[in-house]
């Protein structure tokens, strides 16, 4: 079997632009799958993969959280953290607008508008992790200091 080409995404020219060294997994994307069947296909825990999460405060002000695969935001915490009176996940089609990516292809690098992010802090405890690469079924392996130079994060712990 032919080795499918690489999708060169608005992610892959970021961390191209910035000189980051990641790696390439493409897997059958499947619908309303999640990180459980991403982290099937790669045969990793699916704690090392990190879903990207645009959400949006009460004034509709989006930003992108960054969360490990196997567990949820607690949006109430998140609110209380980041001194807001709520925060909500986007509308798909919201969400699309904001990053320039098809939810469940949404990568935190090379959006289309700046967004304040906000990492779950354990992510950064791990070797390496698993982030989409801005395309369905395509991940990119990094390191997490990798993340937190570009992105400049705020450190969070509000995942349950």
């Amino acid at each position: 079997m032919a080795r499918e080409k690489t999708p060169v995404t608005p992610a892959v020219r970021a961390l191209r632009a910035a000189g980051v060294s990641f790696t390439d997994h493409l897997y059958a994307y499947e619908e309303k799958g999640g990180t459980a069947v991403s982290a099937r296909e790669l045969g990793v825990d699916e704690h090392a993969v990190v879903k990207t999460l645009i959400m949006e405060d009460e004034a509709k002000n989006p930003l992108v959280v960054l969360m490990h695969g196997d567990r949820q935001v607690s949006t109430k915490e998140l609110a209380r953290v980041i001194g807001v009176k709520s925060v909500a996940p986007c509308a798909p089609e919201t969400a699309n607008r904001h990053s320039g990516y098809l939810v469940g292809g949404t990568s935190p690098f090379g959006t289309r508008r700046d967004m304040p992010v906000y990492l779950e802090e354990t992510i950064v405890e791990l070797p390496r992790i698993y982030l989409n690469g801005g395309k369905r079924g395509y991940l990119v392996g990094i390191e997490p200091r990798e993340v937190v130079r570009l992105l400049k994060p705020v450190l969070v712990r509000v995942g349950i």
